[in-house]
């Protein structure tokens, strides 16, 4: 398949820059997997469509307040890092702007001398390891001078870091937020457990790949970036006690799916683990485990509208956003979502 089957036309005003006023109040398009069949309803509805039984499972990583802004040491010149990786010993993997000011050996300072970096190393691939030195708990002095890392289309000064994390985001690690995770409440996710649905928390560090466009036309040729994940026992145990039962796996956004979609076997059961995956997902692909996907309105050629489109078919999907964009719905990572399942 080709790059430019998944194309739309999408007016830049409906790229969403702040978040909704009230999480759950974003909107939600519903969408038939199979029929097409379309609704549109409110992200508090989302009740309305899990049923007794089913497991929704949600991505618990917390983003890391990433981006620095610092100065080289000795000119003042003025230095961009984005954290993607901690590679150990305050040892981290960055992408440097602009990167010839970066070279090996070269001392930057932060938040007035809050943190200072050292770049140790010139990657291949251009990004650079950098070693900080600090007095105290690193984490707390990202948390005072870091920035959210939000992704390149959102031009406007985020407020509330508290609005690019879950409420229940939990362990440090991402460079951008599990995005279809933030229309939810402590009270609709109450409302969810009280209705006799299973919650499942597992983790993927989302990356900063999940930004990078598709470059290449023929799109089996597109390499995916790898992603740490985490199951734990007591989530893999829920969802496949719900796969026996009967009920479904409701995944909530496509870190999730990619996830279970790697640490599942051919019937849709899943082991509790922790690696890396690089799992590209796109029409044609034979979904094991998720039977209904919760989901943010994603890029045009994006990986992630071809994953919508393995699931509910490209037509359905492009169809669908066509029908979002009449309708003035928001879209990207402050956006409103959509839910494909079976049965609407």
């Amino acid at each position: 398949m080709k790059k430019s089957d998944f194309w739309f036309d999408l007016p830049e005003r409906l790229i969403a820059q702040t978040p909704a006023q009230q999480r759950d109040h974003s909107r939600l398009l519903v969408i038939g997997r199979h029929s097409g069949a379309l609704a549109h309803r409110h992200f508090y509805d989302i009740l309305d469509y899990l049923n007794p039984g089913d497991c929704l499972v949600l991505n618990n990583s917390r983003v890391l307040p990433a981006r620095l802004y610092g100065v080289k040491q000795g000119t003042g010149a003025k230095v961009e890092f984005l954290l993607l990786n901690n590679l150990g010993n305050d040892v981290w993997e960055c992408i440097a702007g602009p990167g010839k000011r970066a070279k090996e050996g070269t001392v930057f300072t932060f938040g007035d001398n809050v943190l200072t970096g050292t770049v140790t190393e010139v990657m291949e691939n251009g990004n650079r390891k950098v070693k900080f030195d600090y007095e105290g708990i690193f984490l707390e002095k990202l948390e005072a001078i870091g920035e959210m890392p939000l992704p390149h289309y959102i031009t406007e000064k985020l407020e509330d870091k508290e609005r690019y994390q879950t409420v229940y985001a939990k362990p440090n690690g991402s460079a951008a937020a599990p995005t279809a995770g933030l229309h939810y409440t402590p009270e609709l996710l109450e409302k969810i457990a009280a209705k006799g649905v299973k919650i499942a928390y597992i983790t993927l560090h989302v990356g900063i790949g999940t930004f990078r466009p598709v470059k290449t036309e023929n799109i089996e040729d597109h390499n995916m970036h790898y992603e740490n994940y985490s199951v734990s026992q007591e989530a893999a145990d829920l969802i496949n006690e719900t796969k026996r039962a009967g009920g479904r796996i409701v995944c909530n956004g496509t870190t999730c799916c990619r996830t279970l979609e790697s640490v599942s076997d051919e019937n849709g059961l899943v082991k509790a683990c922790s690696g890396s995956t690089n799992i590209f997902i796109y029409p044609g692909y034979r979904f094991k485990c998720i039977d209904a996907l919760i989901t943010n309105f994603h890029l045009p050629e994006s990986t992630l509208i071809m994953l919508v489109s393995a699931f509910c078919g490209r037509e359905n999907a492009l169809h669908a956003y066509q029908v979002a964009i009449e309708n003035e719905y928001r879209f990207f990572s402050f956006g409103d979502a959509c839910y494909i399942s079976d049965s609407i």
